[in-house]
């Protein structure tokens, strides 16, 4: 991400940075899901058999120390991909305890307690096909953990996808697949989504077009974050028409 600094000129860069970390709105959509899904991982009974499906970097394994956690992934991603859109160069996915193609995971059927999948059905061709294959690992009376963005701009490409996975999506398959209370919750709201975009035009500018120098872009960009910050603090349901993301929970039918 190109400093904040790059937006204005000396005399200015340290008000910039500074009201940058005063306003937070659009910086919360991996804080916001990681505390979910602790949260949902901490409600999980004691030895239940996790699979973390997709786990990449295996950043919720941590939170797992009461369960018996086995991690997938197909592990092809190098940090680097085809060099287009967004991409995380450091990288590593350590040791991975089943590697395959996650429509194709060789387990028994029913033989996890919990299916954890996070941010990965963006990256798959036929996300409802995964859905598939996670609901045949997950035993009856099993839980189904689920994230993916509803807007998805292209990262880890060329392992990207979908994008736009929306609640009814989830409901939709998850009711086919013998799913039952399946809550879904938006992970942030139409203003928390666009003040994030907003952040990236330096970024977008920086890598696409030219260096952002101008003070007032800076100061409107500035004073709309702000707005934004306001509008979210009083949102009444902005998450339904657009969010970073949809957190799901679903349980197998007895």
């Amino acid at each position: 991400m190109v400093s904040p600094s790059r937006w204005l000129n000396a005399p200015f860069d340290r008000w910039n940075e500074k009201m940058l970390r005063d306003i937070d709105t659009g910086s919360l959509n991996s804080r916001t899901r990681d505390e979910w899904v602790a949260e949902q991982l901490a409600k999980l009974p004691r030895n239940w058999r996790l699979l973390d499906a997709g786990a990449g970097e295996q950043r919720y394994r941590t939170h797992c120390g009461h369960l018996n956690y086995v991690s997938q992934d197909h592990k092809a991603y190098d940090g680097h991909g085809d060099g287009v859109g967004g991409h995380v160069k450091t990288w590593s996915y350590g040791k991975t305890d089943i590697v395959c193609d996650i429509a194709q995971i060789p387990e028994p059927d029913a033989s996890f307690d919990a299916v954890l999948c996070t941010e990965v059905l963006e990256h798959v061709p036929d996300p409802a096909v995964v859905l598939e294959e996670l609901a045949r690992l997950t035993r009856p009376g099993g839980m189904l953990i689920l994230s993916a963005p509803f807007g998805s701009f292209t990262h880890f490409a060329p392992y990207h996808f979908c994008t736009g996975l929306s609640r009814y999506w989830y409901e939709h398959h998850l009711s086919k697949l013998g799913f039952v209370n399946i809550v879904t919750v938006p992970n942030g709201n139409f203003f928390e989504f666009l003040a994030q975009e907003i952040r990236r035009l330096p970024q977008m500018a920086d890598e696409y077009s030219e260096p952002l120098v101008s003070k007032g872009t800076a100061l409107a960009s500035l004073a709309l974050l702000a707005d934004l910050s306001r509008l979210s603090k009083k949102d009444a349901g902005s998450g339904l028409y657009a969010c970073f993301g949809w957190h799901v929970t679903a349980e197998k039918s007895r």
